[in-house]
């Protein structure tokens, strides 16, 4: 999960096609890959809501891309891929309500077990929960109806496994409403044991307290409590999960049931004239036109944007380049300097030898001007004592 973390980090720093080489064609988006959460196209994806609490569902296995999530919102919102993403949210985060409810139901139940007041410590179901349970079996209704009705047809056109498909996803919503029925039914709620521990675990540690249940998320709360302890609950991570759950699945369930009537609407015999029906479908065309119209403008939008990203590259290249150029450049003034000092070492020792030769020649020049002036001398004396010893004869 980690790896998965840090490659969605570096496609928001360097672009999704970091890793795509220059002659390489680029992957186009499409919303229906497997790789992308269905939840968080639908509207958000639940993973992300209860991180680090007592109802932490863990990372999500599935891409979360923002880009992606604008080509499924531009979507037709009667087209049936998107529909399906929506019901597919709407019943996963149906079942969790479905726990909290029952977990809201298992907290009272504890609470009037451990009241001092004589009452029937096996309340009935809840009327709001009787009522979110039938509004979960119309909606699972209406869905058997229509997956029963597209089966039909595609056996009718021949798609033999499109058509088993669509029962097998028909066997499953009618157990999912067999099961809601029988809660209806039994008037009780399950509750599992991790939560009964835990809800046991508080009472016994504080068995003074009078507490009450929260009705958006379930966790006891203690009557009279201060208010900054009650805040910090009202503004923690699971009660505005579980909150905006709620909310969502009551949006997305309106967006549903006013796809269906369109399609259905649309469908319908006599439901509306021709000169209507022929005026809709030029609306729905002229709808599709400008979708196609922003596809493509988002699809430029992409291409300017790596266009930008190549000419950034490019000036990157070219200062790379340059700066090879300077160091090269450096390294030949770096080699004419040194060639100049060796020439001038040189040319140094050149002129040393040349003073060197000049004054052992002027050196050499001056002894023999003195042996040429001692001659003479030499010579006069060398007479003088030959006359002398001449004489004394």
């Amino acid at each position: 999960m980690a790896v998965l973390a840090a490659a969605q980090l570096l496609d928001e720093l360097m672009g999704r096609n970091r890793n795509v080489a220059p002659n390489e064609k680029v992957r186009e988006l499409n919303w229906e890959d497997p790789e992308y959460c269905k939840y968080f196209l639908a509207k958000f994806c639940p993973h992300d809501l209860f991180i680090n609490t007592r109802v932490d569902l863990g990372v999500c296995t599935k891409v979360h891309d923002e880009e992606v999530k604008k080509l499924f919102d531009n979507a037709r919102s009667t087209y049936h891929r998107k529909v399906q993403y929506q019901e597919d949210f709407l019943r996963f985060c149906s079942s969790m309500m479905n726990d909290v409810e029952r977990k809201i139901g298992k907290g009272k139940q504890r609470l009037a077990l451990s009241a001092s007041e004589k009452k029937d410590p096996t309340p009935m179901i809840s009327p709001a929960q009787t009522q979110k349970n039938q509004e979960q079996i119309n909606i699972l209704n209406e869905r058997i109806n229509d997956l029963e009705a597209e089966a039909e047809k595609a056996g009718t056109d021949g798609n033999v496994e499109q058509a088993q498909g669509l029962m097998k996803l028909c066997d499953q919503l009618k157990e999912e409403r067999d099961d809601l029925r029988r809660q209806v039914d039994n008037g009780h709620f399950n509750a599992t044991a991790e939560l009964a521990a835990a809800q046991e675990k508080q009472m016994e540690v504080y068995p003074m307290y009078t507490y009450q249940v929260c009705e958006v998320c379930g966790a006891f709360l203690i009557v009279g409590d201060a208010q900054q302890r009650i805040d910090d609950h009202l503004m923690g991570k699971q009660h505005m999960g579980f909150a905006r759950l709620k909310a969502a699945v009551e949006e997305v369930s309106a967006a549903v049931r006013a796809a269906r009537e369109e399609r259905q609407g649309g469908g319908r015999v006599g439901g509306l004239g021709s000169d209507d029906k022929g005026r809709e479908r030029e609306r729905e065309r002229e709808r599709e036109k400008r979708r196609e119209r922003e596809r493509e403008k988002e699809k430029e939008r992409e291409r300017e944007k790596e266009r930008e990203k190549e000419k950034e590259r490019e000036k990157a290249r070219s200062d790379h380049k340059e700066k090879e150029k300077e160091k090269e450049k450096e390294k030949e003034r770096d080699k004419d300097k040194h060639e100049r000092e060796r020439r001038s070492r040189t040319a140094d020792r050149s002129d040393k030898r040349d003073r060197d030769s000049h004054r052992s020649r002027e050196s050499h020049k001056e002894k023999e001007r003195e042996r040429d002036r001692d001659k003479p001398r030499k010579h006069r004396d060398s007479s003088r004592h030959h006359h002398h010893h001449h004489h004394r004869r």
